[in-house]
């Protein structure tokens, strides 16, 4: 087919415009506009289960950062195919805006913990078509994939993991791309520019499309990604192994304490005293936790559940956990409160003292070390986050069991052999980290990359692990100077500071970004590449202040109470490098 010239292609969208929704919003024109089998290779269509509708004026959930209360006209479709020799049924469904509204985007969001997003809409304020896949487990209805990762004890379903880890959206993404051009009767050759925004697993789920899928992407937006699966999940009981190691159960007062302590110590450090740390380097290299020993704390009674994978002190509960009953606490910080502390944010080492994993920032919050009490000992007990636990026991020992019963015999040797196991089983699946983005960025592809400085799931310096050796493997030939400016005309890394996971913390009021995708489509579709992240502080005394975020690895340094600069600082940069000894393979 001849390519077509750009006034034809305009002729053909003005076309598309003129109609309504009605007129395009029908059953014929979707079945029209799907792709005939053996075009998408490994994809049948089944066009007898297809459905349409129309839907107008309906408020949505909108994208990532999006105002809430408008509204929008829309065709509501879905898909059915299957794989050939499967046997298998997948569902996509599509949102497409009315033609009057289409863009010429297609935009595909991340979900978060252990599920794809099951709304389509997210793409309408942007006037993208959107998609939303059940990814042949029934993800559209709530079926969370840690719900069918076995088919029984021992048995893996192979087949919703690489569907979870990456193939479920690459494909509703294919299939959603070439749909929409003919649904809205514009040329195969048309250019529909992809979007792909998310946060947490859902940060996970963009950079597998990048590493995958990354010629279907013009822009992907992706925040504090939990890939390095294999680490990252098995991280989540690295405080509880600590507790039990050291023998100390703090109460979680204690831990509320070292954390607001150390936010108050190093927050001038960074040249403005505004209660948060723009930069926990400085912290982790000045600061001696063992100054806050002896400082008095007291908490009232409430009741609580611990962090869980995705969300801030927000948790989805695994069958069998429970919230728990927190008595008023007082008392003052101890050597043993401290050192548990000083362990948590060391990171994981071996008994050969080899480190095999990096931690979070000091000043985070220690959310996965919660401990429980007993009120008939009377005692602060050990509390196995079930986000880490989970995982152990279903994708690591096979068991169908939603939790670690207990930790006995577990020690720091047994969490770098879990993670080992866990790195190799799903080393092609879920750990998501290839490194060599060629195919991306060779097409045009734009990334946006961002992370909570403080996040207290997902450790900030995962991401900056990774933005390191994507530079590494990339640009394995040239200096730090020449690979820097290869690399940040299409990937940009930005840590926030003070945030926590995937939002704002209570405890640092600063900056978080919001208007994401409009910077994203201004690179991709006008060309203008930005250099610092827009954020705003939502609480505090500086409600409302804009910061022009550090692109990494610059970080922050305030000259005046308005104004930081955007600094090279070779020791905090070392600060946040790390290798893996621990393990024999490359740790991406």
């Amino acid at each position: 087919m001849r390519l077509q010239s750009g006034a034809s292609v305009a002729a053909l969208a003005a076309a598309a415009s003129a109609k309504s929704l009605s007129d395009v919003c029908t059953l014929s024109n979707v079945k029209s506009s799907l792709p005939s089998n053996g075009t998408l290779l490994g994809i049948n269509l089944i066009p007898a289960s297809s459905t349409v509708a129309a839907v107008y004026n309906a408020t949505t959930g909108g994208g990532m950062g999006s105002t809430t209360g408008e509204t929008y006209s829309y065709c509501n479709v879905t898909l059915t195919y299957t794989h050939p020799g499967k046997g298998d049924t997948v569902v996509v469904k599509y949102a497409l805006p009315e033609p009057s509204d289409f863009k010429k985007r297609f935009y595909v969001a991340g979900g978060g913990g252990y599920s794809l997003s099951s709304d389509a809409t997210g793409g309408l304020e942007y006037g993208a078509a959107g998609g939303a896949t059940s990814a042949g487990y029934d993800a559209l209805n709530g079926v969370s994939y840690d719900d069918v990762v076995l088919y029984g004890n021992g048995s893996i379903n192979w087949d919703a993991t690489y569907m979870f880890g990456y193939q479920a959206l690459g494909e509703m993404t294919q299939l959603g791309k070439y749909f929409t051009k003919g649904f809205y009767g514009l040329s195969t050759k048309s250019k529909v520019y992809t979007y792909y925004e998310g946060c947490s697993d859902g940060g996970r789920e963009g950079m597998s499309q990048v590493q995958r899928y990354g010629e279907e992407y013009d822009g992907a937006i992706t925040g504090a990604p939990a890939f390095r699966y294999g680490q990252q999940q098995v991280n989540h009981v690295l405080s509880s192994v600590v507790e039990q190691t050291l023998d100390y159960y703090p109460p979680p007062c204690e831990l509320a304490k070292i954390v607001n302590a150390t936010i108050k110590a190093c927050d001038p450090l960074d040249g403005r005293t505004d209660g948060v740390i723009s930069r926990t380097d400085l912290c982790m290299l000045n600061f001696d936790l063992s100054s806050i020993i002896g400082e008095s704390y007291y908490c009232a009674a409430v009741t609580s559940t611990s962090l869980g994978f995705g969300f801030s002190k927000v948790k989805r509960q695994a069958a069998g956990s429970s919230t728990s009953y927190q008595p008023a606490q007082s008392g003052t910080v101890s050597a043993e409160g401290v050192a548990v502390a000083k362990a948590i944010y060391a990171g994981l080492h071996d008994s050969k003292g080899e480190r095999a994993y990096l931690s979070w920032q000091i000043g985070s919050e220690f959310g996965d070390a919660g401990t429980e009490w007993n009120n008939s000992t009377q005692k602060w007990e050990l509390d196995i986050p079930s986000t880490g636990g989970e995982f152990v026991t279903k994708y690591i020992q096979l068991l169908d069991l939603d939790n670690l019963s207990n930790l006995d015999g577990v020690t720091y040797d047994t969490l770098v052999d879990w993670m080992n196991t866990a790195m190799v089983r799903y080393m092609d699946s879920l750990q998501t980290t290839l490194p060599d983005l060629t195919p991306f960025q060779s097409s045009g592809g734009k990334l946006l990359h961002y992370h909570g400085e403080s996040d207290p799931s997902i450790p900030a310096a995962s991401s900056v692990h990774y933005w390191q050796s994507v530079r590494s493997i990339m640009y394995p030939h040239l200096n730090d100077q020449q690979s820097l400016t290869q690399l940040q005309d299409w990937y940009q890394f930005y840590l926030i500071p003070g945030a926590a996971h995937c939002g704002a913390n209570s405890l640092q009021p600063g900056p978080y970004p919001e208007n994401n995708m409009e910077i994203m489509i201004n690179w991709v579709e006008n060309g203008v590449k930005p250099s610092r992240l827009n954020a705003t502080v939502s609480s505090g005394d500086y409600e409302g202040e804009t910061q022009m975020l550090c692109q990494w690895p610059t970080r922050p340094l305030w000259r005046s109470n308005s104004t930081f600069d955007c600094v090279h600082d070779q020791k905090s940069i070392e600060s946040w490098t790390y290798e893996f000894p621990a393990f024999k393979v490359p740790v991406y």
